[in-house]
């Protein structure tokens, strides 16, 4: 990967690798779930310490082999258990895939069963061998294998299935002697075989599961599957996404039928949209809750709030963590919220900061209004009360309160409370000076002269 960082935490569609791998693994009840660290081993293990699986270290890392033989003993304590092994930068592998291999080894009462592959370039993964009998005889890596053996097209995908006693019997067997001078698990199937143990085999349709991530270009090429598998299930589910190829959703959103997504939406985290509602285009969500029938319009950001049903976002809006657009509320263009919660139904249309506010339903904010919550040291409270009208070029100096139904003229530096109902005006009083800009000009290039010169 050409990066300090561990390549299991690289992510695609918002997610670490090793996250999609645990995912797959996880309706399968395994249980305990055994990760086996090397290069960033700490990184890796803060990342996931809340999945609470077990860590081994690999220090130093001498192959896959040896990745089970740091294990050896969480794997001997489960003496009458299946072990499965997944390598960890496997985004692709789906669960279904992994409940036929299981199953495909209980049926056949298998000492190991390995999943495979058909590819027409084979490259650089390992190929399958198989004995006359149609059982596995050998794996043979792709920098090891004869050119006869490169011409195999059935790889091994890193995915296996053993007994524990069988696996136990063959791990301390394993050798060294080849073109990486690692311990590679793929030795253990040959050693299986060589005792007389039964080796089967589980081919996968579909050749995408089983690729692997060894480069940034292949990154990227994942991330683009599982984007596009993402959205041709929205789409089986109801939901109208009318360009997938530049439509991002993760792992972790949740969008209803009905809802439009258009093009260059991306929904992050935990992104919830409701039926009815229209993201889009080029708008970024992030653990924001969208209600049923709101619209979110182009080029907009929202981040850790919510916008209730039937509200209206956008265009160019940024509506940042702890706020909240009423239902029916409208906040325009050029417009952002910051720990605001805008009532049901009033509206802040043009060019305004809304920070740290309450603002009741009904309220107008006039273009050009900000709130001044931060005074350098600690920040201020803004309240606005239920039918108000705040005028534009409105400056709301917190901690202040306008009361219900109050107007604020507009131009307005509001440093007091307004009373409900009351008017306030806070501007200096307007003198006009006859003449003045016609006496400024006399002289000027093109102005006739002034008398006496």
């Amino acid at each position: 990967m050409k990066s300090s960082r561990a390549k299991v935490l690289h992510e695609a569609l918002g997610a670490p690798l090793l996250e999609h791998v645990l995912r797959a693994v996880e309706p399968l009840s395994p249980k305990p779930i055994t990760v086996v660290v090397g290069h960033e081993g700490d990184a890796v293990e803060a990342a996931f310490a809340i999945r609470g699986a077990q860590f081994v270290r690999q220090n130093p890392p001498l192959g896959t082999g040896h990745a089970l033989q740091v294990a050896r003993d969480r794997i001997a304590a489960f003496p009458e258990r299946t072990v499965l092994v997944v390598n960890g930068d496997l985004p692709l592998l789906r669960p279904e895939t992994l409940t036929s291999l299981m199953k495909v080894h209980r049926d056949s009462r298998a000492d190991a069963t390995l999943l495979t592959v058909i590819l027409e370039e084979p490259g650089s993964y390992g190929r399958v061998l198989r004995g006359t009998d149609g059982q596995v005889r050998a794996i043979v890596e792709a920098k090891d294998a004869s050119p006869e053996e490169k011409q195999v097209h059935e790889v091994n995908a890193g995915v296996y299935v053993f007994e524990v006693p069988a696996l136990l019997g063959v791990l301390g067997g394993l050798q060294r002697e080849n073109a990486q001078g690692e311990y590679y698990l793929t030795d253990a199937i040959g050693l299986l075989r060589s005792t007389g143990r039964s080796v089967h085999a589980f081919s996968c349709n579909d050749s995408r599961e089983v690729i692997g991530v060894n480069t940034m270009e292949e990154l990227a090429e994942v991330s683009r599957i599982l984007q596009r598998r993402r959205t041709d299930a929205l789409m089986a589910e109801g939901v109208i996404v009318e360009d997938p190829d530049s439509v991002r959703v993760g792992i972790d959103a949740i969008v209803q039928a009905d809802a439009t997504l258009r093009p260059y939406t991306f929904l992050e985290g935990r992104t919830f949209v409701a039926a009815g509602a229209r993201i889009g285009p080029f708008a970024r969500l992030l653990d924001a809750t969208v209600g049923a029938g709101a619209q979110i319009l182009d080029h907009c950001l929202l981040r850790e709030c919510v916008v209730d049903a039937g509200a209206a976002v956008g265009p160019f809006a940024h509506i940042r963590p702890g706020s909240r657009v009423g239902a029916g509320a409208r906040v325009g263009n050029f417009v952002e919220l910051k720990k605001t919660d805008l009532g049901d139904g009033s509206k802040a249309p043009h060019l305004s900061y809304i920070g740290d506010a309450t603002i009741g339903p009904g309220v107008n904010i006039g273009a050009g209004t900000i709130t001044c919550n931060y005074d350098g040291h600690a920040k201020h409270e803004t309240r606005i009360e239920a039918g108000a009208f705040v005028g534009s070029d409105t400056t709301l100096v917190a901690p202040v309160t306008v009361g219900e139904g109050a107007y604020v003229a507009a131009g307005s530096a509001i440093t007091e409370d307004v009373p409900p109902h009351a008017l306030a005006i806070g501007r200096s009083r307007q003198v006009n000076k006859e003449n003045w800009a016609k006496e400024r000009r006399r002289g000027e290039p093109g102005e006739p002269p002034r008398e006496g010169r």
